[in-house]
């Protein structure tokens, strides 16, 4: 059975969701986790170069997506191994975030 070590950020914004802190401290817990994404495709999701934008993407698909890379069934250079380190929770978060970040 594989065992997963949830991250801090995460850890923090599964207590404040599960606390019912208001969506204010949820959006703050939100950014935390989606700050790794930010590195590579750019600030808010949208990426300004080979790196494809996240922002705007509908959240079903970018779920699809991380669980695929997750699963390893996706084509990835990096993104399989960024993936393997969130929990589904995490991912669920992480795509409710950037599906609502404004696609530039």
């Amino acid at each position: 059975m594989k065992h997963h070590t949830p991250t801090l950020a995460g850890c923090a914004l599964l207590a404040a969701l599960a606390f019912g802190h208001p969506a204010a401290g949820q959006e703050q817990g939100a950014r935390s986790l989606a700050a790794n994404c930010t590195g590579c495709h750019g600030p808010s999701g949208n990426s300004s170069g080979a790196i494809p934008t996240i922002a705007g993407l509908e959240r079903a698909y970018i779920v699809t997506a991380m669980q695929e890379f997750k699963a390893g069934t996706r084509q990835a250079t990096v993104m399989h191994q960024h993936a393997k380190g969130y929990s589904d929770q995490e991912i669920e978060i992480l795509a409710e975030y950037f599906s609502k970040q404004k696609r530039q």
